[in-house]
């Protein structure tokens, strides 16, 4: 799996040693230093390859790559069994924009979603994931299955509530949350399918201050998962 861009690329670097097979740096004539930091360049000196830049531009297919890429590992999903060993789930209904996703992850990441489940959709572009995500992709437990009716009603089972982002739910800040949660965020046409949401405990929204449709399915995401990660019972 190729990443590039210096933000995602020097979190790869500083986070995945073992995962990194090789250091691209675009135009051996520039400064190095200018793409990575010196303890960097010595510690992965091995692994640098140096590539003119129509190359790199290929590589990254027109991307800003910012003068570095790095073939990495490709993600492995994680099994369901240990998923639902989670406390705080993530679903992503439908969703396939990659920049919203990828968004998504890195709150998630950073606020305490133990592991997120995309659904309603047959793959997704993990690198764009990755890029967008900032690196959190790289160590958020994640899996991928187009149907998730079956995973629900086990988790269900082992006493998960299911909370779906709807505009006719209620207020987010009117809730406490069940230590063993799961959050549903739908696509921003379509919104949560209909055979998940029969399968919800709860309809949650965020009050808006003033007349306006909705937040995108990102900013509705980061400011639910927030309140979700603190407001348990």
């Amino acid at each position: 799996m190729i990443i590039y861009g210096k933000q995602v690329c020097l979190y790869a670097l500083t986070q995945h040693f073992n995962k990194i097979k090789t250091v691209y740096i675009a135009n051996k004539s520039a400064n190095s230093k200018d793409v990575l930091p010196k303890d960097l360049f010595h510690k992965y000196h091995d692994k640098i390859k140096f590539l003119e830049d129509k190359w790199a531009k290929s590589m990254c297919k027109g991307g800003n790559h910012q003068g570095i890429l790095v073939e990495i590992d490709d993600l492995t999903q994680t099994s369901f069994n240990n998923i639902k060993q989670s406390d705080f789930i993530l679903v992503l209904d439908g969703l396939t924009d990659v920049g919203n996703i990828g968004a998504i992850v890195r709150t998630a990441y950073a606020l305490g979603v133990d592991s997120i489940i995309m659904t309603g959709v047959n793959n997704l572009n993990l690198s764009a994931i990755t890029r967008t995500s900032s690196g959190a992709m790289l160590d958020m437990d994640f899996m991928i299955n187009k149907n998730i009716l079956d995973h629900i009603n086990e988790l269900g089972q082992l006493g998960f509530v299911f909370y779906g982002a709807m505009m006719d739910g209620i207020d987010i800040n009117k809730l406490e949350f069940n230590q063993k949660r799961v959050l549903v965020l739908g696509n921003e046409g379509d919104g949560i399918s209909k055979k998940i949401t029969k399968k919800l405990n709860h309809k949650v929204s965020i009050e808006m201050k003033h007349e306006f449709n909705s937040l995108n399915v990102n900013s509705a995401g980061s400011i639910l998962i927030h309140r979700m990660s603190y407001a348990v019972k």
